[in-house]
This record gives structure tokens, C-alpha cells and sequence, in this order.
């Protein structure tokens, strides 16, 4: 009997190791799905950076870029092992000066679909709640960045003043331009103005006009081209500098080496060829950080000339951020 059950044992275990060797599997694990949360975070002198994504949505910039045609966008593309559509990122940047806690850019909020409007939980993921955001600065009034101001007609961010270059919101906060824009703008003019409407209800909406110092170590500049007042903002402290962008660009992989190639979301794509040509030259001679609202997340890194063009170069990946 004995003799029995250790020649059963051994079989078993024979038969064992043959399916192990197999590449059997006893019990299929299912795909998890998802992604981490989308915040990135770096200290910048004193101040510290939080890079936020909204989300990410498949574009055909194939036919949205202009100044190149198709197949050579496409060809862009492939160098970089992409293909159409090109799935973008909708970015945000949240800088705490130590003094004042500052959005850059708002997101989409509900405008835009299930894969995009993530911002305000990456933003409480990344340890800050809404209440805690005390200016906002809008690159400029497109619904992708200014989405998640509000919701059901309240406030996001209800302690947080809106800060916006004048002429964005003589564009887009106009009834007289929404009643004489194209049927197929007109939803556009009707969610900027759902986004900004409780801060304007509030007095909490302060333009500015050219270059401004909005707070110590943060400059507005104007960068008009993708909208009449399209800005930039220059965030600096203690030497070390991030520029974000806005929609100064939005393909990395196809604007880096050719600038000339522009975007039909553009109100003036030959003025926006120009302030991206000046912000690229200017970003590679001086080598500090850009953050953009359209790279690949977190959208913040550096650029290096490159023949006509410039290669982007993304920032290191770090826990090390800790500001001293």
C-alpha cells in the first residue's frame, strides 16, 4: 500500500511539472486597466511645481495641423513611433510659491468626454484640495482650459481669483461675439462663459493688459497668434525658471524640428508661427523648463537645437522632491 501511494505521489508531481513546463496557467488574471494618478511634482528654487493631468483624447492631427501636408505630418509621427490619431494630453500646473498657491490653466471639465476631465481629483490626489488654490491664470479662453472653473454654476475653486489677459475676455466673454459667431462656434463661446460667469458673479475676475507681474516671481507676457491674448507665464525663483506655454504648440513630435507647422485651432496661425519660433529659440539658448499644455504628461522639459528644429528633451523622472 505504501508502495502505491508513493508511485500515485510521483506521478502527480510528474504530471505537475509537465504542465508547469507547459506554460499552463491555472487561473487568468484580467487586465487591470487604468493608470496611476496623473499629478508630477519638482521644486523649482523656493517654489514648488505640480504638474496635473486632466487627460488625454485621440486627435486627427493629420488634418488639424496646417502649413504641411498630411503625409508629411504623418511622417513626423512615425519617428517618433506614433501613428494617427494622436492621443494628446490636456495638462495643468499648480505652483505653490510658499505665499500663494496658483493654478495654471483649468482643464475641461465636463466638456469634452469620459477620458479628459480628470484635473480636480489628480489635484486632491496630489495632496491640495480646490479650496486651497488661491489665483488661477488662463493661458487663454479655450473650453479645454478653462473647463473645470465650474460646475452646475458654482465655482470649482471657490476662493480662487481668475487672472486672464484682457482682450481673451473682451473675445469670449461678449454676448454680442456669441450671438455673431458661426452656429458651430457658438457652443465654445456658451462653455467659457458657463466657466467664468460665478467668478464674474463674484468680482473674483481680474483682467491684465501686456506684461504683468501677477505675483513675485510669476509674469504674464502676451503671446497673441492662437488667440488675440494668449499668454505665457514665467514662473522664476531663486534662478531656476519654468515658462508654461499654453497652446503655444501641441505636437512634439512633428513642431519641434519643423516650427513653421501650425494648428487650425489658431485664430492667427501666422502670428502664432512667430511667437512659437521666438519661445523655442529663446527656451534653447537659455536651457530652463518649459511646461506645455499639449506634451505628453507631465509636459515639462527642456530644448535643444537641433538642425533647423529643436529635440525636446522631458525632465527626469524624480522622487527626490523635496525643496532643500
Amino acid at each position: 500500500m505504501l508502495h502505491r501511494r508513493r508511485l500515485l505521489a510521483s506521478v502527480s508531481l510528474l504530471a505537475l511539472a509537465v504542465l508547469f513546463s507547459a506554460g499552463t496557467s491555472f487561473a487568468k488574471a484580467p487586465f487591470a486597466r487604468g493608470q496611476a494618478p496623473g499629478w508630477y511634482r519638482m521644486p523649482l528654487g523656493d517654489f514648488e511645481v505640480t504638474a496635473l493631468l486632466d487627460g488625454t483624447i485621440a486627435l486627427p492631427m493629420e488634418t488639424l495641423l496646417t502649413n504641411a501636408t498630411p503625409a508629411k505630418i504623418n511622417a513626423a509621427l512615425a519617428k517618433a513611433y506614433l501613428k494617427p490619431p494622436f492621443e494628446t494630453s490636456v495638462n495643468a500646473y499648480l505652483i505653490n510659491t510658499g505665499a500663494k498657491l496658483i493654478l495654471i490653466d483649468a482643464g475641461t471639465g465636463a466638456l469634452f468626454g469620459p477620458t479628459l476631465g480628470k484635473l480636480v481629483a489628480n489635484l486632491k490626489a496630489s495632496g491640495y484640495q480646490p479650496e486651497q488654490v488661491d489665483e488661477i491664470y488662463i493661458t487663454h479662453m479655450h473650453s479645454d482650459h478653462v473647463g473645470s472653473l465650474a460646475a452646475n454654476g458654482k465655482p470649482t475653486f471657490p476662493n480662487a481669483v481668475i487672472r486672464a489677459a484682457k482682450a481673451e475676455g473682451e473675445q469670449w466673454l461678449s454676448q454680442a461675439n456669441l450671438d455673431k459667431a458661426p452656429e458651430a462656434d457658438k457652443d465654445g463661446y456658451k462653455a467659457v462663459m458657463a466657466s467664468l460667469n460665478p467668478y464674474l458673479s463674484a468680482g473674483k475676475y481680474k483682467p491684465f493688459e501686456g506684461k504683468t507681474e501677477l505675483q513675485p516671481g510669476i509674469i504674464a507676457l502676451p503671446t497673441p497668434g492662437h488667440t488675440n491674448g494668449h499668454s505665457i507665464y514665467v514662473v522664476e525663483s531663486k534662478g531656476e525658471k519654468l515658462v508654461v506655454w499654453g497652446d503655444l504648440m501641441h505636437v512634439a513630435s512633428v513642431q519641434f524640428p519643423e516650427p513653421g507647422v501650425t494648428i487650425k485651432f489658431d485664430t492667427d496661425s501666422k502670428k502664432a508661427a512667430v511667437e512659437r519660433k521666438k519661445a523655442f529659440a529663446e527656451a534653447a539658448k537659455q536651457g530652463y523648463f518649459v511646461g506645455v499644455a499639449h506634451i505628453p504628461f507631465p509636459g515639462i522639459g527642456q530644448l535643444k537645437a537641433e538642425g533647423k528644429g529643436y529635440r525636446w528633451v522631458p525632465v527626469n523622472y524624480s522622487n527626490n522632491n523635496n525643496n532643500n
